[in-house]
């Protein structure tokens, strides 16, 4: 196809090699890999290899791959510390984006870079694939469709275990992770992905009152944070949060919804399975291909009319801050 994406990579690592390239080999008919760039030079060229990319395509400084006039978009996939400065480098090379959530590590940044992105008339997703994951897209068409009724209120409870992942082969390792320098620590990096899976569902946040149960370690200020969330809308939830635990029962709280007709069941996105109940005594299950996101939100990216905006993503950040300052 002459109308496929060219795109430029900037971090060849998990996220890269687990999440988007997998989706990438998917929709090869749509986008073309033609450089990349990464810190550690090898990953890249070890990376470059496998797709038979020539050497001048392959960086180590991203600076010197954003001249290169054959890229039309950039999947930015660094450190969080990092986001604001390497995005604002994208758009000012006039490339579209594709960026990582949160947009940054402040508010400040996040809003700077929608203002960019305006001023250079760019293309710009932020990649938070719970808005585009098939079962809670499935989730948000039931509810909808008034199938539950109205919604009265709702519980999310998230076990991180983050001490357990820091010891496996997966995204808990990294060390900015395990010592973040931004405010929040894995509740921002991990729990946005909540606050943008309620905010899909149900909205603005009108209210915000929350407690934390303090403790000392680098990741996270808190063991556990609870927060009571008031909608604009007037559906009322609770979502708690857990850095260093998971439940042990069976099955877990997971994602429940109430309504005046029904309720809705989710024990984990990857599940695969939504359970309804109802008030007359009936039920049935919807069922979903997990981990479809990632796929979900690169074609959307390519179809335009974006779903994840920046400026969703600003309300995101936002609410993850006025949670933790509400703690305070």
């Amino acid at each position: 196809m002459d109308n496929k994406i060219r795109l430029g990579v900037i971090g060849i690592g998990f996220a890269w090699d687990r999440l988007h390239y997998p989706a990438l080999k998917e929709l090869a008919d749509k986008y073309e890999i033609v450089a990349v760039c990464n810190k550690t030079i090898d990953k890249a060229e070890g990376f470059a290899q496998s797709i038979h990319l020539q050497p001048d395509q392959i960086y180590g400084d991203y600076k010197e791959m954003l001249k290169r006039s054959d890229i039309d978009a950039v999947d930015v996939l660094v450190p969080i510390s990092e986001n604001f400065e390497v995005a604002k480098d994208v758009l000012m090379a006039n490339k579209q984006l594709i960026a990582e959530k949160p947009l940054a590590a402040t508010l400040e940044g996040a809003k700077e870079l929608i203002e960019l992105k305006n001023r250079t008339n760019q293309k710009m997703m932020v990649a938070e694939n719970f808005r585009y994951d098939d079962g809670f897209n499935m989730i948000k068409s039931v509810i909808a469709g008034g199938q539950i009724g109205e919604v009265m209120y709702f519980m999310l409870n998230t076990g991180a275990d983050f001490e357990n992942d820091m010891t496996s082969d997966t995204f808990g390792a990294k060390e900015w992770r395990q010592h973040p320098n931004f405010e929040g620590g894995i509740f921002l990096d991990g729990g946005i992905h909540d606050i943008a899976l309620m905010r899909f569902l149900f909205g603005d946040v009108e209210t915000v009152h929350a407690f934390g149960r303090e403790q000392d370690e680098p990741y996270c200020p808190y063991r556990a944070i609870n927060a009571l969330l008031k909608f604009q809308n007037s559906v009322v939830g609770l979502y708690s949060y857990d850095s260093k635990g998971t439940e042990f029962q069976k099955p877990p709280v997971g994602l429940r919804i109430f309504g005046t007709l029904g309720e809705i069941y989710l024990e984990n996105k990857e599940c695969g399975t939504i359970q309804i109940n109802y008030q007359n005594g009936t039920s049935e299950q919807k069922t979903y291909t997990p981990s479809r996101g990632y796929y979900n939100e690169l074609l959307n990216f390519y179809n335009g009319d974006i779903v994840s905006t920046p400026e969703k993503e600003i309300g995101d950040m936002e609410l993850i801050f006025n949670i933790l300052h509400a703690i305070k």
